[in-house]
């Protein structure tokens, strides 16, 4: 019977242990690799500017060749409020952790540019008046003029 809950116990624990949010991903990801994080407060399913930015900054081109030239990691913090686009109870937590520390106000969408250490370099509340290339253009700017 020891045996068993011990072995339940181990199991509980390594889930709470394994389970490291993105953030903290991030920011190690960000750190080998120098780069920056973008992390996005957005109502997918009910937020008009929070849509349009995805569709019309997000989901670009540009903005993708960020991710994959080692420029930035993304990170979307999503609150939808349909039913049917409901996120996982651990994800729903990790998302209003994250708006406990950095949108404690509430404004969607809301994007932050921090570095690896988790110091915010610029933020854009409500729908940045930048088209993708100019946002894009923008945070390779900031990158640029980051220390070494």
């Amino acid at each position: 019977m020891k045996t068993i809950l011990s072995a339940i116990l181990m199991v509980v624990f390594s889930f709470g242990f394994h389970a490291q949010n993105r953030l903290e991903n991030a920011k190690k990801t960000a750190a080998e690799n120098k780069e920056l994080i973008l992390l996005n407060f957005s109502g997918s399913d009910w937020c008009i500017p929070c849509i349009k930015l995805h569709k019309n900054i997000i989901e670009t081109e540009d903005f993708k060749k960020l991710e994959s030239d080692g420029v930035l990691v993304y990170i979307n913090a999503d609150f939808p409020r349909n039913k049917k686009n409901q996120l996982s109870a651990d994800l729903k937590k990790e998302n209003a952790s994250l708006a406990d520390q950095y949108n404690p106000k509430g404004i969607f969408p809301y994007t932050i540019l921090m570095n690896a250490d988790g110091k915010i370099l610029k933020s854009w509340e409500g729908l940045p008046s930048e088209n993708a290339l100019a946002f894009t253009e923008e945070i390779k700017e900031i990158r640029e003029n980051q220390k070494p």
